[in-house]
C-alpha cells in the first residue's frame, strides 16, 4: 500500500494497524514514539535528574507489557486487540523515553536502556525464530489458478 515506516505489517497482519488517512500505522508503534518522544522532549525541557539506582527495574517494567503482548502475538496471531498495543506502546514509549533521555543527555549506555536492550533481545530472537520456523512447517494457501 505504502512505503510508510510505521507500517511493517504485511497485509495478513493488517488488524494490528490503524488506519490514518491512507496509511496504515503498527498500533504499538503509534503508542511508542509519540509518548516517547514527548518524555523525552519533557525531560530535556525540566532538565530531569541523572539516573537513579534502581532504576533499571522501572525501565524493565515498562518494557514487559509490550514484549510480552508482541511474543504472544508472534505465537498466537489472532490474539490481542489494537487497544491493548496502544497501551503496551505507550508504556514502552515512557521507559524507553528514559532510557534515551539518559543515554543522551547523562552518559551513552546507561543500565536502563541496557537491560531494556538485552532482556528484548534475549525473549525477541527465541520467539521471531521459533513462530518463523513454524510458519515454514505450515501448509500454505490453496492454489487458486489463474
Amino acid at each position: 500500500m505504502s512505503g510508510f515506516w510505521l507500517s511493517h505489517h504485511p497485509p495478513s497482519e493488517w488488524s494490528r494497524t490503524v488506519r490514518l488517512g491512507r496509511h496504515r500505522v503498527c498500533a504499538r508503534c503509534l503508542g511508542t514514539y509519540p509518548v516517547m518522544a514527548l518524555v523525552f522532549c519533557a525531560q530535556v525541557a525540566l532538565h530531569a535528574p541523572p539516573e537513579r539506582a534502581g532504576e533499571w527495574r522501572v525501565g524493565l517494567g515498562l518494557l514487559l507489557p509490550a514484549l510480552a503482548d508482541w511474543c504472544v502475538g508472534r505465537l498466537a496471531p489472532g490474539s490481542g486487540t489494537n487497544a491493548w498495543r496502544l497501551f503496551t506502546g505507550a508504556l514502552l514509549g515512557l521507559g524507553l523515553g528514559r532510557g534515551l533521555y539518559l543515554h543522551v543527555a547523562v552518559r551513552p549506555f546507561p543500565a536502563v536502556l541496557l537491560w531494556q536492550l538485552g532482556v528484548s533481545l534475549a525473549v525477541a530472537v527465541p520467539v521471531w525464530l521459533y513462530a518463523a520456523h513454524r510458519r515454514v512447517d505450515l501448509p500454505g494457501p490453496p492454489d487458486v489458478g489463474g
